[in-house]
């Protein structure tokens, strides 16, 4: 599928983290307008995939100087298409391209996988107070890792996990929100939409990196995962959707009905 290239798609295209920030809900846009130009074209996912993600490639690098990956070509002269306002060039898979894909895609390795102990880690609160991992020890933990605040799709996962709240009390699992955003950022966002769990905050993103969270639209948008750690501190979840924030609430309360 379309989502998961991006979501596994590794390419950075040298955005700087403060215009990276500015931008990401321009990026959430742009990525579910181009999701939903591929289902209304009726295009084969896996060539629409590729072919849709070299051109954003293509446009993201002509747009901060960088030059595109290999096979990818910065210039093209290409039928388009156009959905929601958004045009999008439609080149040529040559065997290149797939190559450079396939490349990029392999460089992608998770850092904490599926039956690891989660690592340890501290880091402040909405309130500017700091949290260890290590705190909710004997309890399920639900940690998940979100772009930014604000943004539409992070504020429907944040109002959804808010709504199924009692749930995972009901469960005995503490939900915590993790993004890049600083502790003020975090603390109006959920005072705004009456966020009754802890948000913590990564700047730099350095969590996410030991982590190794993979990043959408060629790394320049963080990604949207999230992880079940059981009472022993033992993950027993990835899941990994930018595009159906609210699915990641369903599949948590799953495995948690499991464990």
């Amino acid at each position: 599928m379309l989502s998961s290239f991006f979501m596994f798609y590794p390419f950075h295209c040298g955005l700087s983290d403060r215009r990276i920030h500015s931008s990401r809900r321009a990026l959430e846009e742009l990525l579910a307008k181009s999701c939903a130009l591929c289902r209304w074209s009726g295009l084969g996912m896996a060539t629409s995939s590729v072919a849709l993600s070299n051109s954003l490639a293509s446009v993201a690098c002509s747009s901060t100087g960088h030059a595109p990956p290999p096979g990818i070509s910065s210039s093209v002269n290409l039928p388009t298409s156009q959905l929601f306002g958004v045009k999008l060039h439609a080149p040529s898979i040559t065997s290149s391209s797939r190559l450079a894909t396939q490349h990029f895609l392999q460089q992608t390795v998770c850092k904490v996988s599926k039956g690891d102990v989660a690592p340890p880690f501290t880091l402040k609160d909405q309130d500017g107070k700091s949290v260890s991992l290590s705190k909710f020890k004997g309890k399920p933990v639900v940690l998940y890792f979100y772009p930014a605040d604000e943004t539409p799709g992070c504020t429907k996962q944040a109002c959804a996990f808010r709504d199924s709240y009692e749930k995972f009390k009901k469960a005995g699992a503490v939900v915590i929100g993790v993004s890049g955003d600083s502790s003020e950022s975090h603390k109006n966002f959920a005072k705004k939409y009456r966020l009754p769990f802890t948000l913590l905050s990564d700047e730099g993103n350095k969590l996410r990196k030991e982590w190794g969270i993979p990043g959408d639209f060629f790394g320049s948008l963080p990604g949207r995962q999230t992880y079940v750690i059981d009472k022993k501190g033992v993950v027993q979840l990835i899941f990994n959707n930018q595009f159906q924030p609210e699915k990641h609430i369903d599949e948590t309360l799953k495995i948690l009905q499991s464990i």
